[in-house]
């Protein structure tokens, strides 16, 4: 298999072990991924959108082009970004005043929207392209950790122009965790938001963080290992969120947030190094717990790397 990999912004300024566990993990996978040169910002569906609908279309028409030259399908490691260009991507195709529109744009600057290429989250590869028996087959060692799952708002709405069909209880992001070994936990509003939303974050703090507090306060409660997600934004929020929560409430939640390739290249063998996630700004307290049960149950392979690097690493 071979896409087009969009990184969009938040994964090369803020979190770049993102795009290395998503690189190493899915080349386990037999996914070969290009390069898009010269991408920008996809861009965010809550903030150019909601300013100017030509000016979104237009961007996200450029990035496209980019992926067209490919003759490569794209795929997004971000929920937003995957928002967008799926989305632009639907309203071009069926809407030829806004396809010719943008076109007179793109001239400008040689290029131009074909519509010849589709869009894909990195859940939607690995759980329909690939495939919960392929990823279990890829795997070196089983994570017995007891996993939240958090979706994230663009991924699954609007339901009429994403391709999952259930989106009010879905169960494939659980799959997936639980295909590592994982025990995938159930908790109050799993599905609310994270509290990253575009302007909800940049415009209204404390509203933000109140989201966050009541997400991880139901996280909280079932206790679990670790949280997992496939969204950089709402990685940031859960992550560093819990770092601005201490900061400006006073309160210490102190649970490990950790991207979905992350632990799939964990579960396949990679260090902990290799994957980033001492990037994370949550503690991965999850690694003691994972190198005990390794080196006390099973025969841990050599690309392991659970020697020890000092006490907060394996």
């Amino acid at each position: 298999m071979k896409y087009s990999l969009y990184l969009g912004c938040v994964i090369p300024n803020r979190y770049p072990g993102i795009e290395a566990s998503a690189r190493r993990a899915l080349s386990r996978l037999a996914v070969e991924l290009l390069d898009m040169d010269g991408a920008s910002c996809c861009p965010a569906p809550g903030v150019i959108r909601a300013f100017n609908m030509d000016t979104w279309l237009a961007l996200a028409a450029r990035n496209l082009s980019i992926a067209e030259g490919l003759r490569a399908d794209v795929i997004t490691l971000c929920n937003g970004c995957f928002a967008t260009l799926a989305d632009a991507n639907h309203i071009l195709k069926h809407d030829p005043e806004a396809r010719e529109k943008v076109n007179d744009k793109l001239a400008d600057v040689g290029r131009s929207y074909k519509g010849e290429i589709e869009v894909y989250h990195l859940t939607e590869v690995l759980y329909k392209e690939i495939g919960v028996e392929k990823i279990k087959e890829s795997i070196e060692r089983e994570l017995p950790l007891r996993v939240a799952v958090h979706y994230g708002c663009h991924l699954l709405k609007p339901s009429e122009t994403r391709r999952w069909g259930v989106v009010e209880r879905p169960t494939f992001f659980e799959e997936l965790v639980e295909a590592l070994g994982a025990q995938s936990m159930d908790y109050k509003d799993k599905m609310m938001c994270c509290g990253a939303g575009g302007a909800v974050r940049s415009g209204f703090p404390d509203v933000a963080l109140d989201f966050t507090v009541e997400k991880l306060e139901n996280i909280q409660r079932v206790g679990v290992d670790a949280i997992t997600n496939a969204c950089p934004f709402c990685h940031l929020q859960l992550d560093q969120g819990q770092m601005e929560i201490e900061s400006r409430l006073g309160r210490k939640f102190e649970i490990p947030v950790v991207y979905y390739t992350q632990l799939l290249g964990l579960a396949q063998g990679f260090t902990p190094e290799e994957l980033g996630i001492y990037m994370n700004k949550t503690s991965p307290t999850y690694l003691d717990k994972l190198k005990e049960t390794w080196t006390a149950g099973q025969e841990v392979p050599a690309a392991a790397g659970i020697e020890d690097h000092g006490s907060s690493n394996w």
